[in-house]
């Protein structure tokens, strides 16, 4: 299976940290926004929950193809 790409858009994230709260091992708070540890992970459901649970929906999270996973919309 494929890695997932990882994106935050750090100029809409509002720092709430619920993406370091739902999955600590992808993202991780720098300066007060969040920041993905890596920008290609395995496929888990911890990072999908954490770009689902983004207030404002920073973070983007897409297959080997392009394609978004999630958010949702």
């Amino acid at each position: 299976m494929d890695d997932w790409g990882l994106e935050v858009d750090r100029r809409i994230c509002v720092g709430a940290a619920v993406c370091a709260g739902v999955a600590p091992e992808h993202f991780r708070l720098e300066n007060g926004v969040s920041t993905p540890v890596t920008t290609s992970v395995e496929p888990n459901n911890a990072v999908l929950d954490a770009a689902e649970s983004c207030p404002v929906e920073a973070i983007l999270v897409r297959e080997s193809d392009g394609s978004v996973l999630a958010p949702q919309t």
